[in-house]
């Protein structure tokens, strides 16, 4: 087990589900991790789990709500001290509806989360560490980023921005010559709180209302798959559960001779 004492890894969402899995697979590599979510008692368990494996990483906790605005930028400014290796942004939930029914208080709030905390920390991360070798940014998108989905369409159109800001973030910064990777994993159906949570129940049956599934675990391991890989997708097929990487999926006018002409000016 290689270990730099001086990096972390920061996990959003790490309570529960990918990302507890995720924290657990980054500190069987030795990695210091950062885990954030807004139930403590559950990212204490997270802590004690892994310290009992691997007692010399340091296990930082962060209890906070981003689907506040304020609470994101503080979350940013409070890891100021820390030296960063990867970020990975797994907060977020889903929701099962018409559109015409949605309850649009839960609506706002899965907009904050999946959309601009997502946007605000990953620009506040890419911001200092885009160039610095080795470090990498993993966004938390869904098969529903690329496929819309019947009655989870707000949803799904969350997913679709995390999965064109992502890849188009990784084409700038391959273009800019930055030493950074951005990369978005699109898990299908998983077996963890979603469920509940998309749906506004308090028991949910996978096997029942899925079938096919794949677990949390699963889901980790094919992160980590992704997070070694020069590819910036890593997909599961909504149809057939296979996991695989790719390249960029969406059309880029990377070439376009209609794109806003370039200026002399450092817009750092």
């Amino acid at each position: 087990m290689v270990q730099n004492k001086d990096k972390y890894t920061v996990i959003t969402g790490a309570s529960s589900g990918i990302g507890y899995e995720t924290a657990k697979a980054f500190a069987a590599r030795g990695k210091n991790l950062i885990v954030v979510a807004r139930r403590q008692n559950n990212l204490e368990a997270l802590k004690d789990e892994i310290l009992q494996k691997y007692p010399t990483l340091d296990i930082a906790i962060q209890v906070t709500d981003l689907s506040v605005l304020e609470n994101v930028y503080q979350l940013y400014a409070d890891l100021k001290g820390y030296s960063l290796e990867a970020w990975i942004n797994n907060a977020g939930f889903g929701n099962y509806d018409s559109v015409a029914q949605q309850d649009l208080k839960k609506i706002e709030t899965m907009l904050h989360l999946n959309i601009e905390a997502l946007t605000i920390l990953s620009t506040l991360f890419v911001h200092d560490y885009k160039d610095v070798e080795g470090t990498q940014l993993i966004n938390i998108s869904s098969c529903g980023g690329y496929t819309i989905v019947p009655t989870a369409i707000t949803y799904c159109a969350t997913k679709f921005y995390v999965s064109t800001f992502t890849e188009g973030l990784a084409r700038e910064l391959k273009e800019t010559g930055a030493k950074m990777q951005a990369k978005v994993l699109a898990p299908a159906a998983t077996k963890t709180e979603f469920g509940k949570v998309a749906n506004n129940v308090s028991e949910y049956d996978y096997d029942k209302l899925f079938g096919t599934y794949h677990t949390s675990q699963q889901m980790a391991a094919f992160l980590m798959d992704l997070y070694d890989s020069d590819k910036v997708v890593g997909a599961v097929d909504r149809e057939t559960f296979d996991f695989k990487l790719y390249d960029p999926l969406f059309p880029y006018a990377g070439n376009s001779k209609h794109n806003q002409k370039a200026t002399t000016e450092d817009k750092e």
